[in-house]
């Protein structure tokens, strides 16, 4: 038992899933392991996966690898919204709801957690690999074999967030785990653990990412190609790398204390001796703002791309757009602590982060005039990629006029945990970067696979997209 104890601390058999649909769900992805192993035996593909993708360095290659995971993950995280939802509409009154509390807080957790992390995050990792070299003029990325790493560290990750679903229960502390929810008192079992580890690595890979791409886009360009002849994707990539280098520092840190409180007795956050809850939050959150920059700037970069094409025109206020990039990259710094305007800060800390955060909006609405701009007098032309875009303007300045709304403290404090704000985060991130993301991919999509998708089909899916979001 105590060699048992070393491996695999606080798991044992209470950590099998007790609930029913948890319990379909861990047979549903052994099942499915299974098959595609056994596929893979039955079509002798072994030599050809490993050879051809999973040793790879091929930039290429990796950002395919990072798409597929995602969109898994995407359907995944969207099965968890869909449990979320019906929990909701079902559990009322005397009624029970199709899963206990304990599973609605891991759903929950799970469902934010992997949307951000291994969803949104995958897409952006994807899509740069595949583009950028090609933007720049250079046959690969700076560090080829830490593109490779950075990639099974995002898989790693990903496979921990699944097996912890399963096998010792997901944390039931949010997606962003606030203490004193994940300190050991509260939240005895192993999965918060678990969900630390998944997020350590993950994150770990995401600033390896950040490092390479950048660099490449110092070093490796073509020449003759100036800082100020780069695509506006690449600019983007740039500033998004450059928040990636100064913000998941910030994660691993704030995680690395939280594990050394539960698997040590420390106290950073505990109410006792000496630690404080609030730092944690201040943290995460310092963490967690220039995140949202993170996965929101390299889709404006694929708006702006998508734009100039097919309203065949050159790209209106280009050193507008790049100083713009550079004014969001410098105030996401300094807007977190609007995520706890009600957790007793004092009128003027208040006041100046609510100041900021309304100014952040003047950037990102500098974009939105450029893009409308463009396609003013353009010969526009309605394809997919730029159905994606006029669904983002729509939806993304709801989320971004609503953000602006919160932003005054006295208003925040009424719709403060209410689906208005839930709303919010939906509208920029659904309707800023995941449409963004797959607007690049029906975009670039005869260019990194060689040929072309159905147009008909791409319009009815942008279309379901808009309307069911």
């Amino acid at each position: 038992m105590n060699i048992f104890g070393a491996f695999l601390g606080r798991l044992n058999v209470d950590a099998l899933p007790k609930d029913l649909i948890t319990q379909c769900g861990a047979v549903g992805m052994i099942v499915i392991g299974l098959l595609v192993i056994g596929a893979l035996f039955y079509f002798k593909r072994w030599t050809w996966l490993w050879k051809n993708w999973l040793t790879t360095l091929d930039a290429k290659k990796i950002g395919v690898m990072y798409i597929i995971v995602a969109i898994i993950m995407l359907l995944r995280g969207a099965s968890d919204a869909l449990m979320i939802r019906t929990q909701q509409a079902l559990a009322s009154g005397d009624a029970h709801g199709i899963v206990s509390s304990d599973t609605f807080q891991q759903v929950f957790s799970a469902h934010g957690t992997i949307m951000i992390f291994f969803v949104a995050m995958g897409l952006m990792f994807g899509l740069i690999n595949l583009v950028l070299p090609l933007m720049l003029g250079t046959r690969d990325v700076a560090f080829p074999f830490l593109n490779s790493v950075s990639l099974w560290l995002f898989v790693a990750g990903m496979i921990l967030v699944n097996v912890s679903l399963v096998l010792g229960g997901f944390s039931p502390g949010g997606w962003l785990g606030y203490p004193p929810l994940t300190e050991l008192a509260y939240s005895p079992g192993p999965g918060v653990d678990y969900w630390i580890w998944a997020l350590q690595i993950a994150g770990i890979g995401s600033l390896l990412s950040g490092i390479n791409f950048l660099v490449t886009i110092l070093k490796k360009r073509a020449p003759g190609m100036t800082m100020m002849k780069m695509p506006i994707f690449a600019w983007s990539v740039l500033v998004t790398t450059l928040l990636i280098i100064f913000a998941f520092p910030i994660l691993t840190a704030t995680l690395g204390m939280l594990g050394l409180d539960r698997l040590m007795g420390m106290h950073f956050f505990t109410s006792t001796l000496g630690g404080n809850p609030m730092m944690y939050i201040n943290l995460i959150w310092a963490w967690g703002h220039p995140e949202v920059y993170i996965l929101i700037l390299p889709a404006f970069g694929v708006f702006s791309e998508v734009v100039a094409t097919f309203s065949q025109k050159r790209l209106f206020g280009y050193t507008t757009m790049v100083v713009a990039l550079f004014a969001i990259m410098l105030l996401s710094f300094i807007v977190w602590l609007h995520h706890f305007f009600t957790m007793g800060s004092g009128a003027d800390v208040n006041a100046f982060f609510g100041i900021t955060t309304m100014v952040i909006a003047i950037p990102t609405g500098v974009k939105i005039f450029n893009w409308i701009f463009t396609m003013y007098r353009g010969k526009i032309r309605f394809t997919t990629p730029m159905r994606w875009f006029l669904g983002f303007v729509v939806t993304f300045t709801l989320g971004g006029v609503s953000g602006v709304l919160m932003a005054v403290p006295a208003i925040d404090f009424q719709v403060h945990n209410s689906l208005f704000l839930v709303a919010h985060f939906h509208n920029v991130i659904i309707g800023g970067v995941v449409f963004g993301y797959f607007a690049g991919l029906t975009y670039w999509f005869p260019k990194i696979f060689g040929f072309t998708l159905h147009e008909t089909l791409g319009k009815y899916a942008s279309y379901c997209w808009m309307i069911g979001f």
